[in-house]
Parts: C-alpha cells; structure tokens; sequence
C-alpha cells in the first residue's frame, strides 16, 4: 500500500502537467512514463554494474559507448544520458538535451524489431517547458525516495512502484471512445484467481489497454513461486508476493518474463503505456501489439491457455473489416469479442471476461448465438453479476464476469450475486467494510462440493436445459428467487383513528400552551 507521502507527490506531478499544458490524462500519462523509465534505465544499469563488480560477472552497461544522434549525425557518450547526468542540467539545456538525444536513444532500446522499438519509433516527447521538465524530474525523485523508504520497511521495491504507476493510471477518470477504461485491480485479481494461470501457459489479453490483466496473472504466478516468508496482504485482501524466490531455473525466468504474456490494443498510445508499465514492473520484454484483434488482420487461432479481458463496451466496426473467422453476424464489440477469445483459445484453454449486462439477456438474433456459443461450444463455468458502480467514475452500465472452458460440455451453470465489492458504488469509491469478492473466491473453490442449490442465497446452480428452455438467458435475475418479507399493516380504519387521536392530542397541547400565554 502506498504511503500518503507518495500518493501527495503523484498527484503534485499531475497537477504540474495539468497547469504546464498538458491535460489530456492519456497525453500526460505516456509523457510521464517516458520520465519514470528514463530514471528507472539509469538506476537499474548502475545497480546491474554493482553487482557485476560484486560477484566478477561481465556486464555491459547500455550507457557504454558512443551514441549516433539521429538527424544531427554527433556522436555523444552514452554516460551524459543518464538521467542522473542530465537532472543536473539548466532548465533550458536540459530540455533541449532530453528532446533531441536522450528520448531517441530510449526509442531505440531492446532492438528495433523489439514490440518495444517498434512502437516507440513514432512516439513524441512533446513536454514544452524547461520549467515543467525541471518540476517533474525533482517530483519523481523525491517520490521514488519515498518508494525506497517502503521497500525497506518489507515492501518489495518492484511492487511499489507499480502500486505507484497504477495509481498515475488511476487519474485517467474519463472513458475513451468505443467504451475504453481501467479495470479495477480488485476485480483483475479476483478474476485471475478464480482462472488459476499457471507458470508454462500463455496467457493473453485481446484488448489489453495498459496491461492490467496482464500483471494480475503475472504477480500470481510470481506468488505461487515467492516463500510464506516474503508474501503479504494486500489493501484488497489478497495474498501476493513478488519475489519468485522459490522459482530459480533461469531458463523459466525467462520463459516467464518473454514467452508468457501476450496483449492487444489497437490504440497506440494505449499500446505505448502497456509496454511502460510492464517494463516498470519488470517483465523486460513485453509482448503487446498494436492490431485490432476482431479485423481480418489477426489470426492467432487456438493459441493461448488463458485468456483475461474486459474488451470495449457498446462499440462497433466496420462490417467489411470483420475477421472471417467469426460466426456472429453482428458489428457489436462486445459480442465478437467473445467469438474471438473462443477461437483464440486452445482446446481447454480457460477464460474470464468482463460483458455488459445485455450480453447475458439481450434478444436479438446475435446475442442469443453469442450465448449458444458460450453453452454449446464451451464450459460455462460460472456467471457473477456485478452492481453497477464498480465501473465508476468511468461508467454506471452493470455488468457480469463469464468464465468458461473452450470445449467440454455444459451441464450446470454457477451463478452469483455480487452486491458489493469493498468500495462505495459512487463516484468517490471510497472503501467499504463491504465485500463478497472474498466469498466469492471461498465459494468457487468449493462450489463442486456443495449438494445444496438454495436459489434465495447469493449463489447457486442452473441446470444447463432450465437455460436452455429460458432461451439461453444468462441474466441472474432470470433463475434468482426473491425472498420477500411479509410485513402485517393495520386495518384503514384502525389508522383513522389513530389519526384521529392525534388531532384531538394537538388541539389539547395548542389549548394548553394559548392558557399559559393569558
């Protein structure tokens, strides 16, 4: 959890750009990570030189030597890029130095061929004021001093940090077009625990905005493999370590931090943040794309064992741009998305993705097949309904949780009610006392082995044929029986009376109080 220290210097930072000129969250945002990955560059190579002098390893530091500056053919030392070099530099000269050679030389970092260079290759350092680049440089200095304090008092240095970038994303409170916003970290965890991705599996997001889903599965295999000792709690209840001390085969490390995750997004500025914030929270070859993974130009068929996503609500794409692949004759995003993990899944792959509420009920032809799909072609799992705020300040639309096996049979569904997930259902979100996510996690894990089917508690099952004969509606209010409470009123004239009785109490208090004042 982050200290109040650091979370005063984040929104310090934001409030600079905000009066420096730049608003847009999303500007702001992919400018300040080009900042914390220049800094973070620096202080991981001189720690990496350290320990090389330490145990007599080789290390080549990728400040060693001369670098070509594009466009002005000079050729300067890779050392006077270094963010504690140019910190120390004038205003003007500083910003000067920063555009026109410290952003090339990071563009180009990982290769050309990196997803990271290729993506970078258009990206712009557009900050516009020496003071605004003084500013900022000092407050993130100052708030990765306040990290370092925390991860000496047990916090993992790696953990807090990426606390601290999830909270910068956290000030993006706007909605994109085509319905894009930030998933709740809670809920990313919840749903990757009830899916379980496993060190070895390949795990994908088709629509992964800044990588959110992405880190949930990666610091939970990171904690089946960190000892008790060094795991802890999280603010949201949730056991994590970040160590991976217990996994020390490096070939696996390496499977794991190259070879596991894989995201999707088709815009790129969202696509740029991803790539920063995987970075940041040290996975050092990020996997994310910049394509549009309903068009005909992805085909990454049967590939992945675990697909995670909350894709964009109540968008649409251009019929003639629609991959061939899909069954569904619809342009809504929210059903082609589900075509898409199921065909981008591996015979048994699993998977748990975020729908609006219209996917579960809705009764156009599209709708019903999306769901015969999710019945019929899969195991569908499970179904948890969500109130409506958990979205907020972003969006008030309900939602449901769908988690299902590609392949398998169907033959009774598990669903539950969610009425609250910790955090107020208004725009403050403020935490609350309330929560079912802990029930609902105890619950899953046992759910086989409960005979009871109570359809008045909060969770129960549906036989697959009673969803069937409902036209496979996948609403929980379809299946849920209210329990009302019996309340007895008075008869009407027994009210009157009492009315009555009151009137004439007035009249003799009014009489009372006219004789005290004569």
């Amino acid at each position: 959890m982050l200290s109040s220290n650091i979370k005063s210097g984040i929104k310090k930072l934001w409030d600079k750009f905000w009066s420096g000129g730049i608003s847009n969250p999303l500007t702001a945002i992919e400018q300040i990570s080009y900042l914390l990955f220049m800094r973070r560059l620096d202080e991981v190579d001189l720690n990496n030189i350290k320990k090389a002098e330490f145990s007599g390893e080789k290390y080549q530091s990728v400040f060693e030597g001369p670098f070509q500056v594009p466009n002005i053919n000079e050729d300067v030392d890779k050392e006077t890029l270094r963010w504690s070099h140019f910190k120390q530099m004038e205003g003007g000269e500083m910003l000067a130095h920063v555009q026109v050679k410290v952003f090339p030389f990071i563009k180009q970092l990982n290769g050309g061929e990196s997803a990271f260079g290729r993506h970078m290759r258009d990206a712009v350092f557009i900050i516009p004021k020496p003071s605004l680049l003084v500013e900022s440089i000092n407050l993130i200095d100052n708030i990765y001093l306040e990290i370092e304090k925390e991860s000496e008092s047990g916090q993992t240095f790696q953990d807090t940090q990426g606390d601290m970038y999830e909270l910068l994303l956290s000030e993006i409170a706007t909605a994109g077009k085509n319905g894009q916003f930030r998933t709740p970290r809670h809920i990313i965890q919840m749903m990757v625990e009830m899916v379980n991705p496993r060190l070895g599996e390949i795990v994908c997001d088709p629509a992964c905005g800044t990588g959110g889903f992405l880190l949930g599965a990666y610091q939970h295999i990171l904690t089946q493999y960190t000892s008790e000792a060094r795991r802890f709690t999280d603010e949201n209840g949730f056991v994590k370590g970040t160590f991976g001390d217990k996994l020390t085969n490096e070939k696996l490390w390496i499977q794991l931090k190259e070879k596991t995750f894989f995201g999707y997004d088709f815009d790129n500025t969202m696509v740029r943040v991803g790539l920063m914030n995987l970075i940041l929270h040290g996975i050092s070859q990020p996997n994310i794309d910049l394509v549009d993974t309903l068009s005909k130009k992805y085909n990454e068929d049967s590939r992945y064992d675990v697909i995670l996503a909350n894709p964009p609500f109540k968008g649409s794409i251009d019929k003639g741009d629609i991959n061939e692949g899909f069954g569904l004759s619809t342009t809504k995003t929210e059903l082609l998305f589900i075509n898409r993990i199921i065909n981008s899944l591996k015979m048994g792959g699993r998977s748990a993705v975020i729908v609006p509420d219209g996917v579960l009920f809705g009764s156009s032809k599209a709708h019903k097949q999306a769901r015969e799909l999710l019945i019929d072609e899969c195991e569908l799992q499970g179904v948890i309904s969500m109130p409506g705020g958990v979205f907020k300040p972003y969006a008030g639309v309900s939602t449901a949780v769908l988690i299902f096996v590609k392949g398998g049979q169907t033959e009774r569904v598990w669903f539950y009610d969610m009425e609250a997930d910790g955090y107020s259902l208004d725009d403050k979100r403020d935490k609350v006392d309330r929560n079912d996510i802990p029930d609902i996690l105890k619950s899953w894990s046992v759910r086989e082995k409960v005979k009871e089917d109570d359809r008045k508690a909060k969770y129960f099952f549906v036989p697959v044929d009673e969803i069937k004969d409902n036209g496979y509606d996948l609403s929980i209010n379809r299946y849920k029986e209210i329990l009302y409470e019996e309340i007895e009123y008075d008869l009407p004239n027994n009210i009157i009376d009492d009315i009555r009785e009151i009137g004439k109490r007035k009249t003799s208090l009014l009489n009372e109080l006219e004789n005290m004042l004569t």
